[in-house]
């Protein structure tokens, strides 16, 4: 009779010992591995939709147009992040579209009216994320039923609107009238208000050049055109000379450029059309009044912005014949190219973003901050530079204002930003 020696037996029992612990602990790996894919992967999809929220938040001004200028805003912020390992097509198993963001009434019902919305909300299904070693668990059981290939992640955000502590105006101080108060300091909501060039020269009533930060620097007036946030109740704002290169950086907004500017990389608004007394003579109430005297293609702003107007109208000519220079009057030198118009492609629809109207500082006799204004951006600026024109809409805090702003929230008054509350 043979007999094994013990050492021998043990050994084989190692080896299937060792081999079920390695399949334990690649099992182990792999539900980490693929879980933690999963969890990335949800948080860049709720990043997304965070985005998406804010953005479509944004728009809520009760105005007629919101709902769709909110979808509109909560698409194209959302799908500028990147999802399932930072692929800019979400690997191309969809992004978000329309049917994705709904909206809410101030005691949380679903509402598709405009008037009543207070809150949107973006919601997504990210499908089809492959789980890599479950599936290699699959095929090396010889079970693939068991292991599934693929998952699906889910986010979802809720953005309103509140008051902001700090905000994001353009550098530009307005005046209140003699002896006007808040909220609106002696201004008529729809009444034009002169933007004043020269340095300083702005008196009550009127609109002047002012750093947010304080500075009389030409250049900073220029750079703060572009988004500068943190103004606050208090501030003391600066009287800088303009140099000619605001000009580019405002014109922008109403989709104008020069040889190497383009939508895609400088923003404009949902429309250029503007307002001179040439094509809006009763030089009141452009932002959604009647255009008594005006010729039947002026239509107010809100009714341009629904079309993705040009500063031309339907047109892309800077000058000449049904340009925007004949449309307005104004000299528009060196300026060469307008964002396309329309619904289907056109630039304004596909890169626009609410830039027109705007929220300015409202300022004492010492230059200090003491309100905020809503205003809308009535013309372009012409070459070479003259007084132009803005729109008063009312103060920025009042919940019908349309004025928003991307400052920060937690203020008491002031402007109201989008803020996420789910």
């Amino acid at each position: 009779m043979q007999v094994h020696p013990p050492g021998r037996r043990q050994r084989g029992a190692m080896i299937i010992t060792a081999a079920l612990v390695v399949l334990f602990l690649l099992g182990f790996m792999g539900i980490a591995l693929d879980f933690g894919h999963l969890f990335v992967v949800r948080t860049e999809l709720q990043t997304a939709v965070d985005s998406c929220a804010l953005g479509a938040a944004r728009e809520l001004d009760k105005q007629g147009t919101a709902i769709a200028r909110a979808q509109s805003a909560g698409q194209t912020a959302g799908n500028a992040n990147r999802v399932n390992m930072q692929s800019a097509t979400w690997s191309g198993q969809g992004q978000l579209v329309f049917a994705d963001i709904t909206f809410r009434d101030a005691s949380y019902a679903p509402t598709t009216d405009p008037a009543a919305a207070a809150y949107a909300q973006c919601v997504h299904t990210q499908p089809n994320i492959v789980i890599w070693l479950m599936k290699a668990m699959g095929a090396f059981s010889g079970n693939a039923a068991a292991y599934p290939a693929t998952g699906s992640v889910a986010a979802t955000a809720v953005a309103t609107r509140a008051s902001a502590q700090t905000t994001c105006p353009i550098p530009v101080g307005m005046k209140p009238k003699n002896g006007g108060v808040a909220p609106n300091y002696g201004f008529a909501v729809g009444e034009w208000v002169k933007l004043i060039q020269a340095q300083s020269g702005a008196s009550g009533g009127e609109i002047g050049w002012a750093n947010l930060d304080g500075s009389n620097s030409a250049s900073e007036t220029e750079s703060e055109m572009n988004n500068h946030c943190g103004t606050k109740v208090g501030d003391t704002l600066g009287t800088p000379g303009v140099q000619t290169s605001i000009v580019d950086v405002w014109n922008q907004r109403f989709g104008i450029y020069k040889n190497t500017g383009g939508p895609s990389t400088q923003r404009p608004d949902y429309t250029g059309y503007a307002y001179t007394a040439l094509n809006w003579p009763a030089k009141f109430n452009a932002y959604d009044g009647p255009a008594p005297g005006s010729p039947a293609s002026a239509q107010n702003f809100l009714a341009k912005r629904a079309a993705f107007a040009s500063c031309a109208d339907t047109g892309t000519k800077v000058n000449g014949a049904n340009s925007c220079e004949a449309i307005t009057g104004l000299s528009l030198n060196s300026f060469q190219k307008l964002a396309a118009p329309g619904n289907v492609a056109g630039g304004h629809k596909q890169y626009g973003l609410d830039r027109r109207i705007v929220t300015a500082p409202i300022l004492d006799g010492a230059g200090r901050v003491i309100d905020y204004a809503c205003l809308l951006m009535l013309q372009p600026l012409s070459i070479p530079m003259t007084d132009t024109w803005l729109e008063f809409r009312g103060n920025a805090g009042d919940p019908l204002s349309p004025c928003t702003t991307s400052g920060l929230a937690g203020g008491a008054a002031g402007p109201l930003v989008p803020v996420l509350v789910r």
